[in-house]
């Protein structure tokens, strides 16, 4: 062993490599996971305890030295790199380094998980791909609905079924059957639906969904809730109403509207020259979603909201076409690096 040991030692000291490639493929040969000096230690292991204390000094030098051997040779060529290269060009036009920034979506999604936490609501989270209850079923969906029907969502398996989830919502039936009352959660993420509407030409798409369930929530809990997120997210001078709708799993429903800050109000093509923006849906938590959720609902109530992160997104920057999100051209995304 001793004379492997010094025989490897002057291979180390005589090394002389002609490219960076055959210094690279000494390295791994000696050094590697199943290089000589390892092998070299797995047979230490079973030397006589007598010897080991020689053998292993031994084997320390070798590895030391083969270490700064490699390391002075990568050093040689690396100067030798930059001597073939020349002196620097001090006239020629510098590289410009752009730092990295957050994605418009994410930091309007982080403004709007931080207003909600102001209001107590903490962040859920569930998997994308789902089954039928978590999507459907838990939420009122009747069997016939067009939501379920191929054309509109991505199914992966059919009986039973399992699919792209459409909305956050079934982070919101989770956590209703993980918990108890009271839940105040809100559930960003990304949804998938097959949409081929010119405006929204992509299948994916972020949305936040909002849920409380308490003893006596009302609906005036819910508008004065959203009233504050629109102030705080679009200016105290933002204007908020409510029109009658319909969702399988609230009841009563409502689209809310903010009055839009891309005109002021007078009429623009974004809100069609009506001066406001439907900017979410929401209602009152169905008393069958609580039930099938295992929440009792002759004594609890709740009311739930669910808004896309892209319209929160053009109203708050004046962006005025949705596939700007998702073209990841540079130019349109290095507007929001503060940075730049």
């Amino acid at each position: 062993m001793i004379a492997k040991i010094e025989e490897l030692l002057r291979r180390v000291e005589d090394f002389r490599p002609k490219a960076e490639a055959e210094l690279e493929e000494f390295r791994i040969k000696l050094l590697g996971k199943k290089g000589e000096l390892t092998a070299l230690m797995d047979e230490f292991r079973t030397v006589a305890p007598e010897m080991k204390r020689e053998l292993g000094q031994k084997i320390n030098t070798l590895k030391t030295a083969a270490l700064d051997r490699i390391n002075t040779l990568k050093q040689e060529f690396a100067t030798a790199g930059s001597a073939q290269g020349g002196t620097d060009d001090l006239t020629r036009p510098g590289t410009n380094d752009y730092p990295g920034s957050r994605h418009p979506i994410s930091i309007v999604r982080n403004e709007m998980v931080e207003i909600f936490a102001r209001l107590g609501y903490t962040v859920a989270d569930g998997p994308e791909i789902e089954d039928d209850w978590h999507v459907f079923s838990a939420l009122n969906f009747p069997e016939d609905h067009p939501a379920r029907d191929m054309q509109d969502t991505f199914f992966i398996e059919k009986n039973p079924d399992i699919l792209l989830r459409t909305h956050t919502s079934s982070i919101q039936v989770r956590v209703m059957e993980t918990q108890k009352p009271p839940i105040r959660v809100i559930c960003p993420g990304r949804v998938f639906r097959n949409e081929a509407i010119s405006s929204r030409s992509h299948c994916i798409f972020h949305q936040v969904e909002g849920l409380y369930i308490d003893r006596n929530v009302s609906f005036a809990d819910l508008k004065q809730s959203l009233l504050y997120f629109a102030k705080e997210m679009f200016g105290e001078d933002s204007k908020i109403r409510l029109r009658p709708s319909f969702f399988p799993f609230t009841e009563p429903s409502a689209e809310m509207d903010v009055s839009c800050n891309l005109c002021g109000g007078k009429g623009c093509n974004v809100c069609k020259g009506t001066g406001w923006l439907e900017i979410l849906g929401c209602g009152m938590v169905d008393p069958n979603v609580l039930e099938a959720c295992g929440i009792d609902s002759t004594r609890y109530t709740g009311f739930a909201f669910g808004m896309g992160i892209e319209r929160i997104a053009m109203l708050k920057f004046g962006v005025r076409d949705i596939r700007l999100f998702f073209e990841n051209d540079v130019r349109f995304l290095r507007q929001f690096s503060p940075a730049l």
